[in-house]
């Protein structure tokens, strides 16, 4: 059954003892944090369990001063840059390398539609910070304030980072398309795509802030 007490009034409830708000805090975001890393790396289920674990160690420390989401996706982040560090070092460069340069085959499992996949396929071919931040505002609705909080970053260079990551995803896109038409409504339909991807989950798109 699903809680409709709010992620602070669980949070509250777990502190006090209540096992049980804290268990539906995690079947909250499962999902979310299971789409994180879908669609870059293999190892996403390693990272979902070391990323609840680590909220659990780290819930006594959560003050509030943001969202209760935007603590557990800057865990899954900093669990997924310490992943790809201990496979291909520490001075690997998010800014700039992309996922498809660091695992070559993360699981696309049950992903229909030519223009899913190609969006998949593009986000892969961009900066992991890019596309750390678009997955984050398309698959989730994060707002700008939430991704600075995830990413630790000022709310100026969120915007700029999107900036960035939209024209290189579009020119990612474009250069895997089959076809111009392709592109164009795999670029226009990016909402469409990304709620298509929210329902495979189980989750009801809702309307995206940023």
């Amino acid at each position: 059954m699903t809680s409709t007490r709010s992620d602070e009034q669980l949070l509250a409830a777990w502190r006090a003892g209540e096992r049980r708000a804290g268990e539906q805090l995690f079947e909250r975001y499962y999902e979310p944090v299971a789409r994180f890393f879908f669609n870059k790396t293999d190892a996403g289920a390693e990272l979902i369990q070391q990323t609840f674990l680590a909220c659990v160690e780290g819930a006594a420390k959560f003050r509030g001063e943001g969202s209760f989401r935007s603590f557990v996706f800057a865990i899954a982040y900093r669990q997924l840059c310490r992943h790809y560090r201990d496979r291909k070092g520490d001075r690997l460069d998010f800014t700039e390398v992309s996922v498809a340069a660091l695992d070559p085959s993360p699981s696309q499992a049950m992903v229909e539609g030519e223009e899913l996949k190609l969006l998949l396929a593009g986000l892969r071919r961009i900066p992991v910070d890019c596309q750390v931040a678009l997955e984050l505002l398309y698959w989730e609705q994060l707002t700008t304030a939430e991704m600075a909080a995830v990413l630790e970053i000022p709310e100026g260079t969120v915007k700029s980072r999107l900036r960035r990551g939209r024209a290189l995803l579009r020119e990612a896109i474009e250069a895997l398309a089959r076809s111009p038409d392709l592109a164009t409504s795999t670029l226009l339909g990016i909402d469409t795509w990304a709620g298509a991807l929210r329902a495979r989950a189980g989750l009801a798109a809702g309307p995206r802030k940023e």
